[in-house]
């Protein structure tokens, strides 16, 4: 498939279009062996041998988009130098050089996309966007009015003010609490650390919807790969288009 040769050197991961723009110009770029150095013209990589600075340039990775249900006990992490298992290690089949979109601690469970597609990973995470994410928490901890109200408003933690989130107290029970919280930050171990302030010890954490998306018809430990209509999806909140 033919594409503009500044897409192609972007995609391969080398240089931002700009950047490959100005190799163009600059003569770095070669097609089958002779400098092109008009912008805007389009090859096929997989009919043409495609330099820069005499690299040939790679194929650019076929863009994957997964959903996973990690279970706890795995890192939200490409690897471990300690060895211990990574949310990688779930993935079967899936060739290409993956990553989660934002992690889940450790202990916490549920929901985490994973792709190769580093625009789409920028433009979720961004908070610009103010993509959410709601978790269910298993809690013990009693949980008041004046409690609930603070973590809708706001909690201040060592690293600032939180801003506003859903909460929603699904059940008490004495000193255990069940409750739904979505936020739009993606601060390390923040809703833990919201849930603390408020006097609550999180017994369990589960990531449960991002950016619309549901753990609908994935088991633990499972994964499933985005539709189309998905990706679409996702590309809007990010502000962006695939």
């Amino acid at each position: 498939m033919e594409e503009r040769l500044q897409k192609l050197i972007s995609m391969a991961g080398i240089a931002s279009r700009r950047a490959a723009e100005r190799m163009i110009a600059e003569g770095r770029v070669t097609v089958d062996g002779t400098a092109v150095t008009e912008l805007g013209t389009r090859w096929d990589p997989s009919l043409h041998v495609i330099c820069v600075d005499g690299k040939k340039l790679r194929s650019p990775e076929q863009k994957v988009y997964l959903l996973l249900n990690k279970p706890r006990g795995y890192l939200s992490t490409a690897k471990d130098d300690r060895g211990r298992n990574t949310v990688l290690d779930l993935l079967t089949g899936i060739s290409e050089r993956v990553y989660p979109v934002g992690r889940l601690d450790y202990q916490t469970e549920g929901l985490l996309l994973i792709t190769n597609d580093g625009n789409l990973m920028h433009g979720l995470l961004h908070p610009r966007f103010e993509v959410e994410k709601s978790y269910v928490a298993h809690v013990s901890g009693r949980l008041n009015d004046e409690d609930v109200e603070h973590l809708r408003t706001g909690i201040l933690l060592e690293d600032g003010m939180t801003a506003p989130a859903k909460v929603a107290l699904l059940q008490q029970k004495g000193w255990n609490a069940k409750l739904e919280l979505t936020i739009h930050e993606g601060r390390n171990r923040q809703v833990r650390r919201m849930l603390a302030a408020v006097g609550c010890d999180v017994k369990k954490l589960e990531r449960t919807r991002f950016a619309g998306l549901t753990l609908q018809g994935v088991s633990r430990g499972g994964y499933r790969k985005l539709t189309e209509s998905e990706v679409a999806h996702l590309y809007r909140l990010a502000g962006s288009e695939p």
